[in-house]
């Protein structure tokens, strides 16, 4: 039994005397901890060290104190057990020398055998777990296949994704081949997360928000629905789309357990787009934590006070940046955790 399993509580919707309170990208660059790792060991060896991993996701458990663990990963491992090249660049991020930009390449892309490609994250995810000793849950978690497909038609990050549109809309048979292997190959992935032990997993639908409310469905949407589809009756789904307001309404009856949501809408909006029918997640602007300590505090409570403390999952509205003082996150959990009190 997990002791802390106010999290678990929330995404089944129960009543709960505050809040639970965890941070997109909590296990990273903020922290100094992390940046010392970061200069001994490249970022797929972190990713690929279960014990490197394991380290790294305990961190903020242990220095900030949130109530739930997420794995650290990162979404662009699915295309490398592909056969799609990913480096990380200094300076640039995410770089694929050879973008899936034709026929030829959208067919040598493979569905793999997970358990040969990605072991080394099931691997991870018990290392974890002991560490974790079932103080508080863990969260796996993947990208959505639309967000994955950006990456790889795109070659690199972009303002505006063109070249990944442009194969959508000049060559739709392409790109629904290519979103479905990457559905399929995030299914098996996602699938095996589950046996290696998380509590619960999260979609990163991240550049989805790129799309119009039309096109949305075409390419990202239908394909979400399938990841959930596939593991809702097996455990919790949290679906997080940057930008997806106005897919709120469906998503909430596809199934998931929970709806991210950013900073740009509202709490009440969100919840009117919802009919108050599923737990929502978010939506601290994650600048707003540059904020003075005492400032967010008091924003935080206002978050909370708008959402209501039921059916409500305190994070970020996106991932923590790398600028954050270590006791502005601080001053955000404490802030969730007192909320009963003030």
């Amino acid at each position: 039994m997990i002791k802390n399993d106010l999290f678990l509580r929330a995404l089944k919707g129960e009543t709960v005397q505050r809040p639970p309170v965890w941070m997109m990208r909590q296990a990273g660059r903020y922290l100094p901890d992390f940046m010392k790792l970061k200069e001994k060991y490249d970022f797929f060896t972190r990713c690929r060290t279960p014990e490197l991993a394991t380290e790294i996701t305990v961190m903020p458990i242990e220095q900030v104190g949130t109530d739930a663990a997420i794995l650290f990963s990162d979404i662009l491992v699915v295309p490398q057990a592909m056969d799609i090249e990913v480096e990380m660049k200094q300076g640039v991020g995410p770089w694929l020398p050879n973008p899936v930009n034709s026929e030829k390449r959208v067919e040598a892309a493979i569905v793999p055998d997970v358990n040969e490609t990605l072991g080394y994250v099931y691997d991870a995810i018990k290392l974890t777990k002991q560490a974790l000793n079932d103080e508080v849950p863990l969260i796996g978690f993947a990208g959505s296949p639309w967000t994955i497909f950006c990456y790889a038609v795109q070659g690199q990050g972009s303002k505006n994704f063109d070249k990944a549109k442009a194969m959508c809309f000049s060559r739709p048979d392409l790109a629904h081949t290519l979103l479905q292997k990457i559905t399929d190959t995030t299914i098996a992935y996602l699938k095996g997360k589950i046996d290696a032990g998380v509590d619960a997993l999260q979609v990163f639908d991240s550049w989805g928000g790129m799309l119009s409310p039309v096109d949305y469905q075409e390419f990202s949407w239908q394909y979400i629905q399938q990841i959930v589809d596939a593991l809702k009756d097996h455990i919790p789904v949290i679906v997080f789309g940057k930008g997806c307001w106005f897919a709120l309404e469906k998503m909430s009856k596809s199934g998931a357990a929970a709806l991210g949501v950013d900073w740009t809408c509202s709490p009440r909006n969100a919840r009117a787009f919802t009919n108050n029918s599923i737990t929502l997640q978010g939506n601290f602007d994650p600048s707003r934590l540059l904020s003075p300590p005492k400032d967010i505090t008091k924003m935080v409570h206002q978050m909370i006070d708008e959402f209501g403390k039921d059916k409500y999952i305190a994070n970020l509205g996106h991932g923590i940046l790398p600028n954050i003082p270590v006791e502005h996150a601080k001053a955000f959990v404490e802030a969730v955790k007192s909320y009963p009190d003030r």
